[in-house]
């Protein structure tokens, strides 16, 4: 969570440092921004590791070394999550498989009254195709309404394309910016981008503002214009995760991969030692001091408020 200096905010925060074993006061004043990371680490085989500790991390502000203020393992914090779904005729084949992993994923991972989930799809055009909810019902309803255009909708839509970024940038913009936790957006696409206002810089930097992690699941049925070189950049650059289903690895394991990964999360926080005068985004590296060990977060931050331009 970045706390704006816009907001006024309660001083005292109070969090469980279970590597500690014991709560521990820490006290920021109104308007300080705190910056969370929230980070999962994998060693040389691939398997995450969630016996760390704060001592085991370093945090860089742009080459700057910052103190660790707080630090939480498998943060029982809300979960937001985002389904966005690319409907373009590309994906007809897979559709069904995607629908019913999703279903699947979500009552494995849904805490109804705690966590939220919405449903948008793309395609010609960007719909959010339920609200934030956390009832299963309503998500298993809108579900079934996710589906390719009909060509009475093709040959009346003006224009074209499959708007990947700029549903990256309604769903950070126009949702996840105004909620607090833990958020995600899993992108079940094959990459390919057609026609949207925004370019992949404003859809990265947009998610960024937003504290959204994007987790990029690349499922292609072989059609030109599949590109997973974007599904790659868009997960990377903002600390989530870059999934391809294939014969070896189905949809329904890369969910769980997804799954797993949300539950083993480090939530690491700080303060920089240079309060933000301009709104900036700010370069950090979150170093392991253990050799042989992977991080995988985001790479940047935006200082300042949170109602920054818009990604496009």
């Amino acid at each position: 969570m970045v706390v704006s200096r816009r907001h006024f905010i309660v001083s005292a925060v109070s969090l469980l440092l279970r590597g500690r074993g014991r709560a521990q006061e820490v006290t920021f004043s109104s308007g300080v921004q705190v910056v969370n990371i929230l980070a999962t680490v994998r060693d040389k085989n691939h398997a995450i590791l969630r016996d760390l500790t704060k001592d085991d991390f370093t945090i860089l502000e742009d080459g700057r070394p910052q103190t660790i203020r707080y630090f939480t393992r498998e943060t029982d914090l809300p979960l937001t999550i985002g389904l966005l779904v690319d409907t373009s005729l590309s994906q007809t084949k897979v559709l069904d498989a995607e629908r019913g992993a999703s279903l699947r994923f979500l009552d494995q991972v849904l805490r109804e009254n705690k966590d939220h989930v919405f449903i948008m799809q793309f395609d010609l055009a960007v719909q959010t195709k339920q609200p934030l909810t956390a009832s299963r019902r309503e998500l298993d309803q809108a579900l079934a309404f996710v589906d390719t255009p009909t060509r009475r909708q093709l040959e009346s839509q003006a224009g074209g394309g499959t708007l990947l970024f700029d549903s990256i940038v309604d769903a950070s913009d126009e949702i996840m910016k105004k909620q607090q936790g833990r958020k995600a957006l899993i992108v079940m696409s094959d990459g390919g981008e057609n026609g949207s206002d925004a370019n992949i810089t404003g859809a990265i930097e947009a998610a960024i503002r937003a504290e959204t992690l994007i987790y990029t699941i690349f499922f292609s049925d072989g059609s030109f214009g599949a590109d997973r070189g974007i599904m790659q950049s868009l997960a990377k650059q903002t600390g989530g995760g870059y999934f391809e289903v294939s014969k070896k690895q189905t949809i329904d394991r890369v969910f769980a991969l997804i799954e797993e990964d949300l539950r083993s999360q480090y939530s690491i926080g700080y303060v920089s030692d240079k309060p933000p005068v301009v709104s900036e985004f700010r370069k950090i590296q979150l170093v392991l001091k253990k050799p042989g060990l992977v991080v995988q977060s985001r790479d940047k931050y935006w200082a300042g408020p949170p109602e920054a331009p818009p990604g496009r």
